[in-house]
């Protein structure tokens, strides 16, 4: 039998406290309470979709295999009965374009687990005649190797680990339940599924395969056969039937089944533990007649293109499986100066805050506190006192520039970690404007308000001495919070006030030489914090949209924004510190001025204690 002390190399301790980072799984005896306590990580217990990057055209009924993060579209539809050739792989966050197939052809099989050896086989032509055709893509290029025995298999099911490996089931025309298995060099019939049908969905590889859903006139079918390397045997059927949808995995066992059409496109999700589908979280888009999906478990998995009303879909999902860490704010220390929109910079055991607005009419302050990681002390003061200003860099080396009050002013100071030192200015007179970089060397200011221009485009470049104006964001607006660094930025919602006042959750990502807009964010607002070093791994939080101050937390992965966990409260205007791990969140207004800080952990615990009684 396993002993505590032979799985953890320890006997349990006593302590009179909690001790501050016991290891996941440790167990303690708290003399001060008499109990028995242990900790667990918090985690998400389902899984959840979130947008990727779109496909360059929408197409529908395409060959896709790969893995979530290393996927490959090849062949497809774009309009009715016309087949393409073009190959398209994704990495995670954007496609590129590669060699084309042989052959044009839609609804089509895939199989391969990685865009280094894919198989695409059977489907139809642009004349709508069933192909038996077979390519094998080595990375490179497509290959004509050994066709497919019998032409009913257009819409098949699809598994395999690579292109000398793999499984074509069932298919069109003629709901067939005709199987056949690839060597690398032919194709082999082996034996036949138990129920025929078309438009079918597989999954897993040649010696290990679900064949699930599908269309057996006069309906869609719910049928879910397993594979066994050599037979077919009905198994516990899928609980919404449907036809030509998606799925991710490597085996019979386990695997995720999404999409599809049953009597309009579906979002359903459901998991397959081996025994029985169960439902979980929906896509974002109902959709079908993407044809196969990618991914390699139920962890993670992509849904790309396909059909979705009014028509034919360019959108990209990325599914997130359970187990994902949890984050949440708590309370943290408050600043000496309560204030709204001071700048700050740093790291969550480093920040600095600067500037801002107080009182009745936000006056600007020029007070600067440091934090250590325990306190906030008071130290040099900037040399003009302003609000609506925006910041970048550490707690040692960071950057203050634009003014509100008294006036709309370019004024740039430099923070070294001791004193502010004035340098040149913009090369206009701008407030609450955005701004990003990694320190007083080095940063990137952009849009603005300027009268009688009211929300501005401008951005301009600083190389520690001058500034540089540089292209134009693409929406002009005021109010927007920055992350990254000058050759890779986020520029991220805001407000423009002229006509009329709205608010944007518009994003753009800047290259270090033009922005280019990105997914949305998925609440509007401005004034918000955000995490500054990463442009590709952003935190937003806080800030306002009318009616109301804003809670939410937004995660960006460098392709989409996901919801987390909001702030205790809801303000806007505050200081930001920190990564999408540790971020801190400082000040702020909500009706009035605040000195509260929060900060972000981007993983929990709990702490459980066991009944010793």
């Amino acid at each position: 039998m396993a002993t505590y002390l032979g799985t953890h190399g320890s006997k349990i301790q006593n302590y009179t406290t909690d001790p501050d980072n016991p290891n996941t799984g440790e167990v303690w005896y708290n003399d001060t309470s008499n109990a028995l306590k242990f900790q667990y990580p918090n985690t998400t217990t389902s899984g959840s979709w979130r947008t990727g990057a779109n496909l360059p055209a929408t197409k529908t009924q395409m060959g896709q295999a790969g893995a979530y993060n290393d996927a490959l579209a090849f062949g497809g539809e774009t309009a009715p009965a016309v087949a393409v050739t073009q190959t398209e792989k994704y990495n995670g966050s954007s496609w590129t374009e590669l060699n084309d197939l042989s052959t044009a052809v839609y609804r089509g099989g895939g199989a391969g687990q990685a865009t280094t050896s894919i198989l695409s086989f059977g489907g139809r032509n642009s004349s709508n005649t069933p192909q038996t055709g077979t390519d094998s893509w080595n990375g490179t290029n497509w290959t004509e190797v050994n066709s497919l025995n019998d032409s009913n298999h257009d819409v098949c099911g699809s598994a395999g680990a690579s292109n000398t490996s793999a499984l074509c089931f069932g298919g069109d025309p003629g709901n067939s339940a005709l199987t056949e298995l690839w060597n690398g060099t032919n194709w082999t019939e082996v034996n036949d599924l138990n129920a025929g049908r078309g438009d079918i969905t597989g999954v897993g590889i040649a010696t290990s395969a679900l064949a699930i859903g599908g269309w057996n006139d006069p309906g869609n079918s719910a049928a879910n056969e397993l594979w066994n390397g050599t037979n077919w045997t009905e198994v516990n059927n899928i609980n919404t039937a449907r036809h030509q949808a998606s799925a991710s995995g490597v085996s019979n066992t386990s695997a995720l089944f999404y999409s599809g059409y049953a009597s309009t496109y579906s979002a359903n999700t459901e998991e397959w533990n081996g025994t029985n589908w169960t439902e979980t979280s929906d896509m974002s888009t109902a959709r079908a007649y993407e044809q196969g999906g990618a991914g390699t478990s139920t962890t993670n998995a992509l849904c790309y293109g396909g059909e979705a009303s009014p028509g034919r879909s360019a959108a990209v999902e990325e599914w997130v499986g359970a187990g994902q860490p949890i984050g949440a704010w708590a309370s943290g220390v408050s600043i000496n100066t309560a204030r709204n929109a001071g700048a700050s910079g740093g790291a969550t055991s480093a920040a600095a805050v600067y500037g801002g607005g107080q009182g009745p009419a936000g006056s600007p302050v020029a007070n600067t506190e440091t934090w250590n990681g325990t306190n906030w002390t008071e130290v040099n003061d900037m040399n003009t006192a302003r609000n609506g200003m925006a910041s970048n860099g550490t707690a040692t080396s960071c950057l203050g520039y634009f003014q509100d009050d008294p006036a709309r002013s370019g004024k740039t100071e430099s923070w070294n970690g001791t004193n502010w030192t004035e340098m040149n200015d913009l090369s206009q007179s701008v407030r609450q404007g955005g701004g990003l970089g990694a320190d007083n060397t080095s940063a990137l200011a952009y849009g603005g308000e300027s009268a009688p221009t009211h929300q501005l485009a401008t951005t301009e470049l600083w190389n520690g001495t001058n500034w540089t104006e540089v292209n134009d964001l693409n929406t002009a607006r005021l109010n927007a919070t920055g992350s990254g660094i000058v050759t890779a930025g986020l520029a991220a919602g805001g407000r423009t006030v002229s006509p009329g006042t709205t608010d944007l959750a518009v994003t753009e990502s800047w290259n270090g030489t033009n922005w280019t807009e990105v997914n949305d964010m998925n609440t509007a607002r401005y004034l918000s914090g955000a995490t500054k070093p990463v442009y590709d791994s952003v935190l937003v939080y806080g800030g306002y949209a009318a009616p109301n101050y804003k809670a939410n937390t937004e995660e960006w992965n460098g392709v989409s924004w996901a919801e987390v966990a909001d702030l205790s409260t809801a303000r806007q205007g505050g200081g930001s510190a920190g990564t999408t791990a540790s971020a801190l969140y400082i000040s702020g207004y909500l009706n009035t001025y605040t000195a509260a800080t929060e900060e972000w952990s981007g993983s929990t615990i709990t702490t459980k204690t066991i009944d010793t009684d």
